[in-house]
């Protein structure tokens, strides 16, 4: 019987997650401020961890930067447990804090010097790191400044820069534009939009749900510790919500009074203290039957469905109350 090649189909490339969470818990005085939430982190992936504040986020991230331990549950960061590698994951990770702790006392170019020194690196090689990512900052022209001189926006960036010195595999952001003006963000977004074209793993806490859509690939809905729901921003809406809202206000006094006489509008209606949210798909149609109805909103706008809807719908309750 002859001898018969057979080709095989190479054996695809199949990247391990950089972050495993099973079970993670976290209690305190038996209070679980995470409560057995699991999820993956892909290579290269931005994964955002949306929700209120006090709804554990914060906490979540402590565990991943190996700063906190966890009280049950596992956790694997580059393969390594931070309960018993903390130092080993620390070494690859970059972390920007909620609140930017730079150092007020050295200049802005120092700040990055002195903090890729506790990395090893030579002090030549810090110099060179740190002006090439002053470049990337956009601070370049800030170098010898004071840091107290700095905007709010600069001390971000300059923060973002610095935990990139040791060149982390994942970067850890907990709540990057939380304060900042609106210019001030979108330099943020572009800065780290940048990274992730770059490859660079990005983990964020984040209860700006406009800055979820815009910076992750997926993420979870967290509230009291638990994950709510799993997908990507544009899945999440898709299924928690419709195409468009319709937002009427009538006055705090009223909107509660006039819901009842929007009742069989749209597929949902919420009940807001400002405002009365109609739910569909088409908000223009809605508008009409509105006015057909001789209701008289004080305001109104149509809007597409973000994921601060996708929270109301799951919570019962905002973002931002």
């Amino acid at each position: 019987m002859p001898f018969v090649t057979v080709e095989t189909m190479p054996t695809p490339v199949i990247s391990a997650p950089v972050i495993v969470a099973s079970g993670l818990t976290k209690k305190y005085k038996g209070l679980a401020a995470v409560d057995g939430i699991s999820f993956e982190v892909a290579p290269g992936e931005s994964f955002g961890l949306l929700g209120p504040n006090g709804a554990g986020k914060s906490t979540t991230m402590r565990m991943v930067g190996a700063v906190s331990t966890r009280t049950s549950g596992t956790l694997s960061i580059l393969g390594l447990d931070p309960n018993r590698h903390g130092p080993e994951v620390r070494a690859q990770l970059g972390v920007v804090p909620q609140q930017d702790n730079l150092d007020m006392e050295l200049r802005v170019r120092d700040n990055l010097i002195v903090y890729g020194r506790y990395f090893g690196i030579s002090n030549r090689a810090a110099g060179k790191k740190a002006d090439e990512l002053l470049e990337f900052a956009q601070l370049s022209d800030r170098a010898k400044s004071k840091v107290d001189d700095l905007s709010g926006g600069m001390k971000r960036r300059l923060t973002i820069a610095r935990s990139l010195m040791n060149d982390p595999r994942v970067l850890l952001l907990d709540e990057p534009t939380t304060g900042l003006d609106p210019q001030a963000r979108h330099i943020l977004w572009d800065r780290l939009f940048r990274l992730k074209e770059q490859g660079t793993t990005l983990v964020l806490t984040t209860h700006y749900m406009d800055e979820a859509e815009q910076l992750c690939d997926r993420l979870i809905v967290v509230d009291k510790g638990t994950i709510m729901a799993e997908g990507s921003p544009a899945a999440l809406i898709r299924e928690y919500s419709t195409r468009e809202v319709v937002e009427l206000r009538f006055g705090s006094d009223r909107n509660a009074e006039v819901a009842l006489q929007l009742a069989g509008l749209g597929e949902r209606i919420e009940v807001l203290p400002d405002r009365v949210l109609i739910y569909a798909d088409d908000g223009d149609a809605i508008l009409a039957h509105v006015a057909a109805a001789g209701l008289e909103p004080v305001t109104s706008l149509v809007r597409r469905s973000s994921l601060e809807d996708v929270f109301l719908r799951l919570t019962g309750r905002s973002l931002i109350e």
